[in-house]
């Protein structure tokens, strides 16, 4: 069965969601870039009992600045984007506002960044 909650439509509303909270970071390296693509997982990521014992997705994210970067991209489920990825159903809604070191975090010295879901 096809997974609808997590596919390409939503790695470029993840990818343009990153660059919104990329810019109100108040690291200048940091809010210079701009989101460059969101890699989809690989299929045994995405099954619903790994995600649900889990409660996360691993992935690759590029980002854009004076050279184009790869990311670690490291997404934290919570109880309703949770709940929602069981069903099968869109997770657009559980993109939580885009606030520098509250629900983004960037490692740059480890190429990884963390976000969490609602």
């Amino acid at each position: 069965m096809e997974n609808v909650s997590f596919d390409t439509v939503f790695c470029d509303n993840l990818d343009r969601h990153l660059t919104l909270a990329f810019q109100k970071s108040e690291n200048i390296q940091v809010n210079r870039f701009f989101g460059d693509g969101v890699l989809m997982p690989f299929n045994e990521h995405l099954l619903r009992k790994r995600v649900n014992d889990t409660r996360k997705i691993e992935t690759t994210a590029w980002a854009l600045s004076d050279s184009n970067r790869k990311f670690e991209l490291l997404i934290h489920f919570g109880k309703y984007s949770l709940r929602r990825y069981a069903r099968g159903t869109r997770l657009e809604d559980c993109l939580p506002e885009p606030e520098w070191n509250k629900n983004v975090w960037i490692d740059l010295e480890n190429d990884r960044i963390e976000l969490q879901l609602l």
